[in-house]
């Protein structure tokens, strides 16, 4: 099918920040998705939201981090938290870009910066998406056309009724979060892993589109001094505008004391560096969409492929009744296509990508 951004839009604004009137919505993208951010800005007004449209070029905030005095990358200005706390929602759109050469440390830094915006951002209604680039198409090795169909599919955009069909992921995930739910201890092997942790008496949330468009999975906090054992990531990330991969982590009771990459380590030790909870998981998630099947080095993809865990070093989401804070959240995917498996409290909950 035929990406159409003005369908995006309409799920946006009607599925997932459910706009109103009188609503003051974030509307936050880099030039390149003007298409769509124009079809959303009309979108909210003809509901009778108000859209506060923030644009950057492409390269900006990459520009910012790497040229910025550091009193600048260390200091938030009051405007930046005072806006997100005159918000009721925001929508931010991903634009990916070829690899920054900004240093990570300096990331890091900015990144601790803006976690009282992220925190407070959390509070409200949010949505992240993605505006299909051709580099994005490249990096993902499509076509600009195949990837923007790929992305469609992903949403659901070409079916007749895109919200009722997250309507039928939703209840099938809330079939995966009612066995989850009754486990204590979850066992994670594969290829260069063997990862246990505990998610006794925490909370196990149902993405279904609202937060992440697309989405598929389910997740939840790991108590945060449970983990133990070593994981292999399998899929490469891009954080910080650097591309990681082969990341190998050992936990040693919910702390990470051996870590390593094939490529971007620096940007790995950097990123463990971040603050004290950097080096403790978040988010344990489990992918759930089998229509997404390759990899594309984008995040908000890649970690919803069925039969693939994401555990996320740094902050927890409250929901999930997760305690860990830090201003990282790095969600890294371990495949488990190939012979992986997820048990819980012994029992074989999937083998080889596939819920038994």
């Amino acid at each position: 099918m035929i990406y159409d951004p003005v369908k995006h839009a309409e799920l946006l604004v009607d599925y997932c920040v459910y706009a109103k009137g009188g609503e003051r919505i974030l509307v936050a993208a880099s030039t390149l998705a003007l298409p769509l951010v124009a079809a959303v800005h009309d979108a909210l007004l003809a509901r009778g939201a108000m859209p506060i449209v923030r644009l950057e070029y492409p390269s900006q905030l990459d520009d910012f981090i790497r040229l910025a005095p550091k009193a600048l990358l260390a200091n938030l200005h009051p405007v930046q938290l005072a806006e997100v706390e005159s918000l009721d929602g925001s929508i931010r759109v991903l634009t990916p870009t070829p690899p920054s050469n900004v240093a990570p440390d300096r990331s890091a830094l900015y990144r601790r910066t803006l976690a009282p915006v992220a925190r407070e951002r959390a509070k409200r209604k949010w949505n992240l998406t993605l505006f299909p680039t051709a580099y994005s198409a490249q990096a993902s090795g499509m076509t600009l056309q195949a990837y923007e169909t790929f992305v469609a599919n992903a949403m659901f955009l070409g079916d007749a009724d895109p919200v009722a069909r997250w309507g039928e992921v939703r209840a099938m995930q809330a079939q995966l979060i009612e066995r989850l739910s009754r486990a204590d201890e979850v066992r994670i092997e594969g290829r260069g892993t063997d990862l246990t942790l505990s998610v006794k008496g925490r909370v196990w949330a149902n993405s279904d589109g609202k937060r992440n468009m697309p989405s598929g999975e389910v997740f939840t906090g790991p108590l945060e001094a449970s983990a133990n054992g070593v994981i292999r990531y399998d899929l490469a990330t891009v954080y910080a505008g650097r591309e990681v991969s082969g990341i190998e982590l050992e936990f040693r009771d919910g702390t990470v004391v051996r870590a390593r990459a094939d490529v971007g380590d620096d940007v790995l030790q950097a990123a463990l560096d971040t603050d004290e909870g950097a080096r403790r998981l978040g988010e344990l998630g489990i992918g759930t969409n089998f229509g997404i099947q390759r990899a594309s080095k984008n995040i908000l993809f890649d970690e919803k492929i069925g039969g693939t865990v994401h555990l996320a070093l740094g902050n927890a989401y409250p929901e999930t009744l997760g305690t860990n804070v830090s201003a990282l959240h790095w969600d890294m995917i371990c495949d488990l296509r190939e012979g992986g498996r997820i048990l819980l409290d012994g029992e074989v909950f999937q083998e080889s990508g596939r819920f038994v």
